[in-house]
């Protein structure tokens, strides 16, 4: 029986053991369950030794967001690749180190995707999302699995958790949303207190839409001459899409335990680039993802541990019709099991350490021609330590990878040993805790994906591991009181230089339609990120907040001196990006506006006039009412999207909405 089949097994017998795991023990009331909601969310807690963004509980949903790559346009350092529409796929990028060295970790375990290694958030919407948070580097607290430290930046979506007041059963909430382009999304989610120790929720949602939107489809000429300039109708954009989740919580003597069932399906159609005078596209795409977790934990004084397991199928339908290029019909199917252990000693006050362990195991198939079907065992081994005094902290840690890839009727690659470590920093020089400087130093790095290792006519089965080596300095001031007209006031600002090595690339071979992948980048990446947010109370039940956030880069490519591109800007990484979000609240009404800038960017290596694409800039405004229907607690919401109506591209050549509407309506009990 091979390696991959004995993971298998061993994964479903750990399945049903940490199900059941002391079920059955005294319940004990922890700190993250019992305080207070907006205690939890809405602060920055000052024991954060690495730089944190986060968006939380009622800033969520003020935001005129619908998915979660929608509501990280608002973090700073942070460019979201957006093509387009509700079904359009949107992935992120941090500090411009590449989308593939972003972590995405869902309620405490890494999404994943070994075949592209690009994770689309455009598929988790915001409905049962209860926080979002970006790390750069890696998050503060040492207690978590191997793999979070191997990432160069990470967010952490955490789901609502239910908690119940005393005498409560259960909860029910119920949403509407209908907007432009025919969109259709109602929700529900409902939650029940099972017993003094168990918990459990579930939830879904339906989303359908035409996706048609009107458009300006303008290009100049590099003469000035006009080449197109019209008006048309977004096509084959539209999108069905179903999404189900299931979660079970257990509260056990110092300690809990969960278990999620997520299932996803969508059919959609890829609108594809507008050139040559082409308006519509043949393409279109099925998703059908499923994954099972669970989690169990023990925080105790001297010793915890956590643990997570996970198994997960996806399975990918890609149709291309299009008359003008050759029909294609693939089915792509991966398989991932997962592992991980963390475990954490404390035997000082000041000193804490920990040893955490993950295997992971990935197989891919596909009904292509010749295709190897690789399978890949990943092998993760961490050890950290955190020194906490007064006016100090340290984190230090170090990250050993060994990762083994299997082919079916091809001789297998070399394995791969990489060791990354970090170290972090934070310092409070004044007798005020409010004021803090902060840094960072670490190595990570990206393995090939089953895409650029093995896909046929383009894949190169000796690439080397990408390499980030990243710098950071910062200054962090967090102040906030209960009493007063200036109830929150939060300055952060970073200085940082990241280097990526062994950057991966598609070269073209000599013939149309095949390129072979290779390590040939080296980039160079200098930046400044600063953010702000100040909330105040002019008068009484008046509530004002604002948020800022400004990022410059200089990220450019520094690969070889005779290269026409050499020091350039890399493609669609702006110089200046910002955002401002300004909110005010009053007796159950609200008002939100939000406004994001993108400097100019070039669309090719080469930063030369022909490949300039233009800033961009939206403003997006929502009122909200809340109020009681009996005891139905009921929201009421109007947006206006792109409020001035702006034409722009994110990507070259994939126009944007103009102005839209959207409208929501909740109920919940």
């Amino acid at each position: 029986m091979s390696y991959a089949k004995h993971s298998v097994i061993l994964f479903l017998i750990l399945i049903v053991s940490t199900l059941g795991m002391r079920a059955g023990e005294d319940e004990v009331r922890r700190d993250s369950i019992v305080l207070d909601e907006v205690a939890v969310v809405a602060r920055f807690p000052h024991n954060e030794v690495i730089p944190v963004q986060r968006l939380s509980g009622e800033q969520l949903e003020r935001l005129n967001s619908h998915t979660v790559a929608d509501a990280l346009r608002y973090f700073s350092g942070l460019q979201v690749k957006d093509y387009g529409g509700v079904g359009g796929i949107k992935t992120i990028n941090v500090r411009s180190m590449g989308t593939n060295h972003v972590g995405v970790v869902y309620d405490g375990v890494q999404l994943g995707n070994a075949q592209n290694g690009q994770i689309d958030l455009g598929q988790f919407s915001l409905d049962n999302v209860e926080e979002i948070s970006l790390y750069n580097g890696q998050k503060s607290d040492i207690l978590q699995p191997a793999k979070d430290f191997g990432s160069a930046a990470s967010v952490y979506l955490r789901t609502r958790s239910p908690r119940f007041e005393k005498g409560e059963r259960f909860h029910a909430r119920a949403t509407v949303k209908a907007g432009s382009s025919d969109l259709f999304n109602p929700s529900a989610l409902f939650e029940a207190k099972l017993s003094s120790k168990l918990r459990a929720a579930i939830g879904g949602e339906w989303l359908t839409s035409s996706g048609k939107y009107k458009f300006r489809y303008r290009r100049v000429t590099p003469a000035g001459d006009v080449a197109y300039d019209t008006t048309a109708t977004r096509q084959n954009g539209d999108i069905n899409a179903f999404r189900v989740e299931a979660n079970i919580f257990g509260d056990i003597k110092d300690g809990e335990w969960s278990a999620k069932v997520y299932h996803y399906e969508s059919e959609r159609g890829i609108p594809g680039a507008i050139v040559n005078n082409v308006w519509r596209r043949g393409e279109r795409l099925w998703d059908n993802n499923t994954f099972v977790q669970s989690a169990f934990s023990i925080i105790r004084e001297k010793f915890s541990t956590l643990n997570n397991l996970k198994y997960s199928f996806y399975h990918t339908h890609y149709v291309n019709n299009d008359e003008r290029v050759q029909r294609v019909d693939n089915t792509y199917r991966q398989h991932e099991a997962y592992f991980s252990t963390s475990n954490m000693w404390h035997p000082l006050r000041w000193l804490k350490l920990s040893a955490s362990y993950d295997f992971q195991w990935n197989s891919m198939n596909a009904d292509l021609y010749n295709f190897v079907r690789p399978e890949r065992a990943t092998n993760m081994l961490a050890i950290a330590g955190s020194l906490n005094f007064n006016r100090v902290k340290f984190q230090a840690s170090g990250l050993l990878t060994h990762i083994h890839d299997r082919l079916h009727n091809q001789q297998s690659p070399d394995d791969k040993r990489v060791f990354t470590p970090a170290a972090f920093v934070s310092v409070y020089p004044l007798h005020s805790r409010e004021f803090s400087i902060r840094g960072f130093v670490k190595r990570s790095f990206r393995m090939p994906t089953f895409n650029d290792l093995y896909y046929t006519d383009m894949g190169n089965a000796q690439l080397s591991p990408e390499r980030v080596s990243q710098y950071d300095l910062g200054v962090l001031f967090d102040r906030a009181s209960r009493f007063g007209t200036i109830r929150a006031l939060r300055f952060q600002a970073d200085v940082y230089y990241n280097k990526v090595h062994d950057k991966i690339v598609a070269y073209p071979k000599g013939q149309q339609f095949r390129w072979t992948m290779l390590n040939l980048g080296l980039v160079d990446i200098r930046g400044v990120d600063i953010s702000a947010l100040t909330s105040v109370n002019p008068i009484d039940e008046l509530t004002l907040t604002f948020r800022a956030q400004y990022t410059f880069q200089r990220a450019i490519d520094i690969t070889n001196p005779s290269d026409r591109y050499y020091r350039d800007q890399i493609p669609y990484i702006p110089r200046h990006s910002g955002s401002a979000v300004a909110n005010a609240e009053w007796r159950g009404w609200g008002v939100n506006y939000s406004f994001i800038y993108v400097g100019e960017r070039y669309n090719q290596q080469e930063n030369i006039l022909y490949n300039y694409t233009q800033p961009w800039y939206t403003s997006d405004l929502s009122l909200l009412r809340s109020f009681r229907i009996g005891n139905v607690r009921t929201r009421a919401q109007i947006e206006i999207n792109n409020l001035f109506s702006q034409d722009y591209d994110v990507i070259l050549n994939y126009p944007m909405p103009k102005r839209n509407y959207r409208f929501t309506l909740t109920f919940e009990l």
